[in-house]
């Protein structure tokens, strides 16, 4: 149950809707440099582009913040595979304008090459100035540096502007995509995989909404009154089966080499957008905090992810297994008809999430080891599902591909989507400045201080994945569903049991 991203054209639902602030003064029309007569007309989409705010204004102290952060975007890569990221985001029906941002890039290019020989320049000039010159050859000198500052602020104001126009832009470029995903919508989606068959019910189903108030597991009306709609309480063994399941799962994975976390819920604005979603704006799945760069986070994805931001990893420690708990909070903007109903499509839920840094050449291994986990938890549970290997229009910005589990719901008479597993390559660790230092096999390490550094190899940006381990809400939908009984009651899968204290059965209430 991935929370999807709106970077490069895909959807992204949202938890609360928060006011953009108001922006710095724009750029000048005037984008030519004073220094030189430049060789490129600027089109009209680029002097749009470099017309916005290279920073915000906080509206509240009235004072220009820092400009938004810098992904590590592989600019040359982009330039020189220019069709395959062009009929990338064709295939992703992504919005991203890819003309723009070579423009904006080949204009950096020229840009900074105009400040260095600037520099240069006034370097020069600086340098006459420390020999014995006449008065009227320094005087004349003091006047053509103090034009060549000048010149060179104006230039560097310009390089800032232009680097923030180049990153807005640049960062709505969605990640590549596996070269045997489905291509096309959500109906293009094909399935690797179904386990199971739909359970032969020789009595009248009802939905675990029907189920949970005969058993008195749910109180949907109360949670509205105290929150809002898509809010609930759980009440007795409902209770205990999330705790069960909670436990079973991180028990589980663990076993794996999963190294257990809990985690912060509420996450600075910059990590989720370095995660490759968008915190604000219309149709946004974030709450967000007002009047302060914070939001709720929607998956234990995001501040998993931020743990190790900034960071160069020694290789020796790869791959990192992570499984976290924490609640999620999501907007659902947008949502509503029958499949958001009961406990479907809610605002607040638990949820037990698996996150892998790793090689970049191990990650499609990582990724096949993610989604068998998955599979064989629900196999255990006893769930009939599909695995589906999702179209590149479904895909979130961050995913190079990603693999959804679809379970049978009787009660809602289809199926619904209980997990996924996403390979996101190096688009995350760009954004959040995750990197690793191969081990060198070539040369031997020394610890003589002469050679200290000499041997090591560049640092290379991480892979990242993450995947769905238990969403309880949606099993809750689907335990409830499937495990029911005539009588009314509801039997308990057999690996839930020691972590519910032993219940087998829920049963009716008497009164």
């Amino acid at each position: 149950m991935a929370l999807q991203c709106c970077y490069g054209g895909s959807t992204i639902q949202t938890l609360k809707l928060a006011s953009i602030p108001s922006t710095a003064p724009l750029l000048s029309s005037a984008i030519c440099s004073p220094f030189k007569t430049l060789t490129i007309t600027p089109s009209a989409h680029l002097i749009k582009a470099l017309s916005s705010p290279a920073a915000v204004v906080d509206s509240t102290t009235a004072h220009v913040v820092k400009p938004q952060w810098k992904a590590a975007i592989d600019f040359k890569s982009i330039v020189e595979n220019k069709s395959a990221v062009a009929e990338n985001l064709k295939n992703r029906n992504s919005t991203a304008s890819l003309e723009l941002v070579i423009e904006l890039y080949e204009r950096l290019l020229q840009l900074q090459k105009e400040v260095e020989d600037l520099r240069f320049e006034r370097n020069t000039v600086a340098n006459k100035m420390k020999g014995k010159v006449e008065p009227l050859e320094r005087q004349r000198l003091i006047e053509e540096g103090k034009n060549l500052k000048e010149k060179l602020v104006t230039l560097e104001e310009d390089l800032i502007k232009l680097t923030d126009a180049l990153q807005r832009e640049a960062q709505c470029i969605p990640n590549m995509t596996h070269p045997d995903a489905p291509i096309g919508g959500e109906d293009s989606s094909t399935i690797r995989k179904t386990v199971g068959t739909p359970r032969d019910f020789t009595f009248s189903i009802k939905d675990h909404v029907q189920i949970g108030k005969e058993l008195d597991l749910f109180d949907f009306d109360a949670a509205a009154e105290v929150s809002g709609s898509k809010f609930y309480y759980l009440k007795n063994e409902a209770v205990l089966l999330e705790m069960g399941l909670i436990n079973w799962t991180l028990s589980e994975v663990m076993k794996r080499g999963f190294i257990p976390l809990t985690t912060p819920e509420i996450a600075r604005s910059l990590v989720v957008e370095k995660c490759g979603f968008q915190p604000r704006g219309d149709n946004t799945q974030v709450y967000s905090i007002e009047g302060s760069d914070q939001c709720l986070i929607g998956t234990a994805e995001i501040p998993v992810g931020g743990i190790h931001m900034d960071s160069i990893l020694a290789d020796s420690s790869l791959p990192l297994k992570y499984v976290a708990f924490s609640h999620c909070f999501r907007t659902e903007a947008g949502a509503a008809g029958a499949a958001t109903r009961g406990l479907y499509r809610v605002h607040q839920f638990s949820k037990v999430e698996m996150f892998i840094l790793c090689r970049p050449e191990e990650s499609n291994a990582y990724h096949e080891e993610l989604i068998g986990i998955e599979e064989e938890l629900f196999s255990k549970l006893g769930l009939h599902f599909k695995t589906l290997d999702m179209a590149t229009e479904d895909l979130g910005a961050p995913a190079y591909r990603k693999y959804d589990i679809e379970a049978w719901m009787p009660g809602l008479g289809r199926y619904g989507e209980i997990s996924s597993a996403s390979n996101c390559t190096d688009y995350q660790s760009r954004r959040l400045g995750i990197r690793y230092r191969p081990e060198s096999s070539t040369s031997p390490p020394t610890n003589t201080k002469k050679s200290k550094g000499r041997n090591l190899s560049p640092p290379e940006f991480v892979h990242t994945l993450n995947a769905t381990a238990c969403a309880v809400p949606r099993m809750l939908v689907c335990l409830l569903e499937n495990y029911q009984q005539e009588d009314g009651s509801v039997v308990i899968p057999e690996p839930l049991r020691p972590f519910m204290g032993g219940i087998e059965l829920i049963t009716p209430k008497s009164n």
